[in-house]
């Protein structure tokens, strides 16, 4: 499979999840959902860059267009799914969201994507990866490996 195939499900079903979330709330506390959209939204971004700084830590050949493609088929999926959400869940929302759904959120959640795994990409990317087995780290558990020798250089001249 793919590695943008579980990228963009996943993303999308968390993208869709939280927005139909955000809905139901409103019903029942209409004014009070600036802080709650902020505190969804910080947690849909860590979701991104957290795993996003997972790939590029563990070096995954080709995660940047993984990510790409991914956040192209989570956008208009996400819209879908929290249409459906919607109208299964809250307030019966119909057919006539999804352009709205289909258009401007599917960028709007694309790019929440997208972002977010760029810069975890960037950062996992640095991050360094702890010493594999067989690479002469270390000998036996708990003791260091003997320090290399350098070279005898001889008198020059």
């Amino acid at each position: 499979m793919p590695p943008w195939v579980a990228r963009g499900l996943g993303m999308a079903v968390l993208h869709a999840a939280a927005t139909v979330a955000l809905a139901k709330i409103a019903v029942y506390q209409p004014t009070e959902s600036t802080l709650r959209t902020a505190v969804v939204l910080a947690l849909l971004v860590g979701a991104a860059v957290l795993w996003g700084a997972v790939d590029g830590w563990r070096r995954l050949p080709d995660a940047s267009r993984g990510w790409f493609v991914g956040a192209l088929v989570a956008g208009p999926l996400s819209g879908v799914l929290a249409v459906l959400g919607r109208a299964a869940f809250v307030d019966q929302t119909g057919i006539s969201e999804l352009g709205v759904a289909l258009t401007g959120g599917a960028a709007f959640t694309a790019l929440l994507i997208l972002v977010p795994a760029g810069l975890g990409l960037l950062v996992g990317g640095r991050l360094a990866q702890p010493a594999q087995a067989g690479d002469g780290a270390t000998t036996e558990p708990g003791k260091p490996s003997p320090r290399p020798r350098r070279p005898k250089v001889g008198p020059t001249g």
